[in-house]
């Protein structure tokens, strides 16, 4: 129930800023026409989603299956597939982040510093 309350609150502020932009008016009863069926393909969705995921003999929803949920949305696919790389790649730069912190607290070079460890102990081999 409140979760049903908290998707029509959600609508109600959506038609309220399309009412502003758009100059038109929305009844009680259309916003909560909407309401019903937002909420009724949330249900949907999610079912795809543990469907999807079920198949693929796992027990986690993960971004692929949410993919193929959005595949009849080309514009939504392109956003979905965008904003994964985005999540990617700053969770590889958060990664990174964390071994070079605990590489230094441990006492450890990081791969740059092994390099140029490596490359001294060349030169002074050679002398």
């Amino acid at each position: 129930q409140r979760l049903k309350a908290a998707v029509h609150y959600t609508v109600g502020c959506l038609c309220q800023e399309v009412e502003e932009d758009k100059e038109v008016q929305f009844s009680k009863q259309s916003i909560a026409a909407i309401s019903e069926i937002t909420f009724r393909q949330c249900e949907i969705f999610a079912k795809d989603l543990e469907m999807f995921a079920r198949h693929a003999k796992r027990t986690t929803v993960t971004t692929e299956d949410v993919k193929l949920l959005a595949r009849r949305s080309n514009s939504l696919l392109n956003y979905i597939t965008q904003k994964s790389e985005e999540l990617a790649s700053s969770n590889m730069e958060q990664k990174e982040k964390k071994k070079k912190k605990s590489s230094v607290a441990k006492g450890e070079r990081t791969p740059g510093e092994q390099e140029a460890a490596v490359t001294e102990n060349e030169d002074s081999n050679m002398t």
